[in-house]
């Protein structure tokens, strides 16, 4: 699935909204664990949620 998002700024920090379809496929709960990988050469963004089998990734253009 790909779908662009809009990054938001909360607090000091800024973040990306994960859709509604997404949280309830994976079971995303608030307070959830989550690696995040970045890889500059890709462009990429992974983000894996513990407990979850599979990941979310952001993939941007050089």
């Amino acid at each position: 699935m790909t779908q662009a998002r809009k990054v938001i700024k909360t607090g000091n920090s800024l973040a990306l909204t994960i859709p509604s379809k997404s949280i309830k496929e994976f079971n995303i709960k608030e307070g959830d664990m989550v690696l995040v990988k970045i890889n500059k050469s890709k462009a990429s963004i992974s983000y894996i949620f513990s407990g979850h089998p599979r990941q979310l990734s952001f993939i941007g253009s050089k």
